[in-house]
């Protein structure tokens, strides 16, 4: 990795390092952050190098470098603040949608067949507004966890 971001810390951001470190109720994650920054402080001398901290700190150079990457543009909170990755979509199958599905998968088969199929049962639930729209993969999952098997 090239070194793009020079960090260099000064003495209140040092001291609130140091007290993270003495702190027990850290994180291992933010533990490790802290311990990369000082050691890329440039005002404390010359910094190894992020494949050397890596090794010591027992993380990815992949991990230095984006550690360096979120001081150098967000700042020393962001950075040593726990990140929890946020689901990107929200699940479409609550409670109701879920009981209404399992009911219809119970119920008799449409005529002209003899058991209900994922993909009958897909095109139902849209034809019925349950969802306005929803995957033969959704479905499924929703009577796997169920133990509803079709087939």
């Amino acid at each position: 990795m090239n070194k793009k971001h020079d960090i260099r810390l000064t003495d209140e951001e040092r001291k609130k390092i140091q007290e993270i470190l003495t702190s027990s109720k850290e994180s291992k994650t933010i533990l490790k952050r802290a311990n990369i920054l000082l050691m890329l402080d440039a005002n404390a001398g010359m910094p190894m190098k992020q494949a050397d901290i890596a090794k010591r700190c027992g993380v990815n150079v992949i991990t230095v470098y984006n550690t360096a990457k979120d001081f150098s543009t967000k700042g020393l909170e962001y950075t040593l603040t726990f990140k929890r990755t946020k689901a990107t979509n929200p699940a479409i199958i609550t409670g109701e949608v879920e009981a209404r599905i399992i009911a219809l998968a119970c119920s008799p088969a449409p005529e002209g067949f003899s058991k209900w199929t994922v993909r009958l049962l897909t095109e139902r639930v849209i034809e019925l507004e349950i969802l306005n729209k929803v995957s033969r993969e959704t479905v499924r999952q929703t009577l796997k966890k169920h133990n509803l098997s079709l087939i």
